[in-house]
């Protein structure tokens, strides 16, 4: 009950209604909260390695739970790199390339925490999957940059920073006119100073994200990043879905390097069908701009190009646009969440640390794509399996609700750190199915330590009762020790009997098997 009481007092605090919104009271999940609240003693959480290319700024938010003040250090950083002791922002560049192994201190009156951590300084970025949010599914074509910096704030006050969410994005319609002398495509009234914007959620330990589209104008008729004019003029004439093609002069390096020059960290590109002449010829760009600047493909990027995808892109789309829903494909093509989670093994091979597949946003909390807001009609237990199958999928993580609203419920499923580990695993795998027990599928995922997540997804619409004797199957032959993620706790280790357990209509039951040390499974 304390645990839920914090949630509970949390969520009172950041809950503000916005303007014109519809549904305000969030239904009442208290009872469904799994995740325990972190301890007040501190915890180091997030991946175990961090990619940055040679040269490149760096910033690294070290995410810690615990009682506040805290103080930070850094053990054995290599040459250019600084730690602030009281925020936990690692900066600098580092010029020569390699693996540098530190450990990542953080201490408050109660005790200090220590991690084991790599620093790869190579040409790889984003060795685990982003974690943070997008403007679209809730502020749609309202958004601005007061609403970007209220966002920002709410990942700071709600704690959502301490457990490695990181990225502030800007979807479609941020776009004015471009600089007549550089060429390069200005930001609209909307946002009135992108390069302060950037440096604000930079000191705040946050990452900035943009956006853009090859094609003349993007799906909201903002402008695009080519133009049938060789000045990229542009003009409300031109808004119209007609002008969705690539026009005879591209801008991709110009508009790049304006990015870099602000400060961006996280690039979606947007159209369809993704194409590899395009997408090519932006990963060239950004890499030119100097800056580490995440390239995320949107949207359905063809399959039979995946390994494409993964040598030029760091993100790609696998799936049209997703909608709150469970098993509902609407009849412009978006889909719920059953249709695009359960229908991703074939890409499994092409993820792996620098690239991944991208099954798109959370929808989960208040939504309202700028429109009618709402809180997700999803249940809790599918909620539940919504962020246990993009954990597993090795999925990037964007939120898309709006924070300023977020409940108890919600911030309990974002800040569980033993399932965003499970996401956030060095060694990158997607999970796949191995397994299906009538209306159960098993998903499987190695880990970098040895251990191996296993879910459990019952896609039926009552509960399921199963015996699973199987595990051998999955390479598990010995005995081992099962801790359920969700709730944080050991479960009896599974030895020989046919492992139990009852999974909820539409839920999930999410286990970590790691096997019993040999002086312990001899006892």
């Amino acid at each position: 009950m304390k645990n839920k009481a914090k949630f509970i007092l949390l969520a009172a605090l950041l809950a503000v209604q916005p303007a014109g919104a519809q549904d305000t009271q969030a239904p009442d999940y208290s009872s469904a909260i799994l995740t325990p609240a972190p301890p007040p003693t501190p915890r180091i959480n997030g991946p175990s390695n961090f990619g940055v290319r040679p040269g490149s700024p760096c910033l690294y938010q070290i995410p810690a739970t615990g009682n506040r003040p805290m103080q930070f250090a850094v053990e054995n950083l290599p040459d250019g790199l600084a730690v602030d002791s009281q925020s936990g922002q690692i900066t600098g560049s580092v010029k020569r390339p390699g693996e540098y192994r530190v450990t990542l201190m953080a201490s408050n009156t109660l005790g200090i925490a220590k991690k084991t951590f790599r620093i790869v300084v190579g040409e790889k970025i984003a060795l685990t999957p982003p974690l943070g949010w997008n403007s679209w599914n809730c502020w749609g074509k309202s958004v601005d940059q007061t609403k970007i910096l209220k966002s920002a704030q709410q990942f700071v006050t709600s704690g959502l920073i301490n457990h490695g969410w990181s990225y502030i994005n800007i979807d479609d319609t941020w776009q004015g006119k471009r600089n007549p002398l550089t060429l390069a495509l200005q930001a609209n009234e909307k946002f009135p100073d992108m390069q302060e914007l950037c440096s604000t959620l930079h000191k705040m330990g946050l990452k900035a994200g943009i956006y853009s589209t090859p094609w003349i104008a993007s799906y909201a008729n903002y402008p695009g990043g080519s133009s049938d004019n060789s000045d990229g003029a542009w003009s409300s004439e031109l808004a119209t879905n007609s002008s969705r093609h690539y026009g005879k002069f591209a801008f991709t390096q110009i508009d790049a390097n304006q990015w870099a020059q602000w400060g961006f960290d996280y690039l979606k590109y947007d159209w369809s069908p993704n194409d590899v002449p395009h997408t090519a010829e932006m990963s060239v760009a950004l890499r030119k701009s100097g800056r580490d600047i995440i390239f995320s493909l949107s949207n359905t990027a063809p399959p039979d190009q995946a390994a494409d995808w993964a040598r030029w892109a760091n993100c790609w789309r696998t799936t049209m646009d997703i909608r709150d829903n469970w098993g509902r494909p609407e009849k412009n093509g978006f889909y719920g969440v059953s249709e695009i989670a359960f229908a991703q093994d074939s890409w499994a091979t092409y993820a792996g640390p620098g690239h991944w597949n991208d099954p798109d946003m959370l929808v989960l909390g208040y939504l309202g794509w700028g429109e009618k807001f709402h809180w997700t009609p999803l249940t809790p237990d599918e909620q539940y399996t919504h962020i246990s199958m993009w954990c597993m999928l090795a999925a990037p993580l964007l939120i898309g609700c709006d924070l300023e609203k977020l409940d108890p419920f919600t911030i309990s499923l974002l800040s569980n750190d033993e399932v965003l580990a499970i996401n956030q695993d060095a060694l990158g795998q997607q999970a796949v199915r191995v397994a299906t027990l009538g209306a159960v599928d098993v998903y499987l995922k190695s880990l970098e330590d040895g251990s191996k997540a296993v879910g459990f997804f019952n896609r039926d619409s009552v509960p399921q009762s199963i015996a699973f004797n199987k595990f051998s199957y999955l390479g598990i032959k010995k005995r081992q020790q099962v801790r359920d993620l969700w709730r944080q706790v050991n479960l009896p280790d599974y030895v020989n009997p046919p492992f139990k357990t009852t999974i909820p209509a539409h839920g999930v039951q999410l286990y970590k098997l790691t096997p019993v040390p040999m002086d312990r499974e001899t006892n």
